[in-house]
């Protein structure tokens, strides 16, 4: 492409134990005309689904708490208050989202509708999430949850009070972006006038 702004010059691949972490060395073309020349570190890893489930009836949501290493090597102590989610591994979002909640909490969803896609670090990230909102009810419960123990998962199932999560959200007790931007947007959704 003749008038494309980037060339890319080499791409190397540093490490692919979990996701292939790859160095890019790129020219792009200013706006002054002149090029210049870049190199950076760039995962290219899977895109994922994230889900908030709400019930009208009780006016709560379902979230979970689990470890996570990234906060506990920023210095904190790792565990994190999040939606549902995980990796999409080529499915369909909203197949992959629904087999999620059922291995992370055990419920299933009514109502399941995406609201987004959005790139989740994406000076850094390949990623995109899906994000989904939907309902639930204490009868839609049909398995423990608790995540998938070959997978290293051992996650804590948490129904908390809508009202309660949105004031943790500005408290600082749920500092997850997927999650902040699902519980905003159902906020948003319970503002609106059916």
């Amino acid at each position: 492409m003749p008038d494309d702004p980037i060339r890319i010059i080499q791409e190397t691949t540093l490490s692919n134990h979990h996701f292939p972490l790859k160095q890019l060395t790129y020219e792009q073309r200013r706006r002054d005309g002149s090029w210049q020349r870049e190199t950076r570190e760039v995962y290219h890893n899977a895109s994922g689904v994230a889900v908030l489930l709400y019930d009208p009836d009780r006016r709560t949501v379902l979230l979970t708490r689990q470890f996570r290493p990234g906060v506990r090597m920023a210095g904190e102590g790792g565990f994190l208050v999040e939606v549902p989610a995980g990796m999409l591994d080529d499915a369909d979002p909203e197949a992959r989202i629904r087999a999620e909640l059922m291995e992370e909490t055990g419920f299933e969803a009514r109502k399941l509708r995406k609201i987004m896609s959005l790139y989740a670090s994406p000076g850094s990230l390949t990623e995109r999430v899906h994000y989904f909102l939907g309902e639930y009810g204490k009868a839609d419960r049909k398995e423990e949850g608790g995540g998938e123990k070959d997978e290293g998962e051992d996650i804590e199932v948490l129904e908390m009070d809508v009202d309660e999560a949105l004031r943790q959200v500005g408290t600082g007790g749920i500092r997850d972006a997927k999650t902040v931007i699902l519980l905003q947007a159902l906020r948003e959704e319970l503002r609106t006038p059916r």
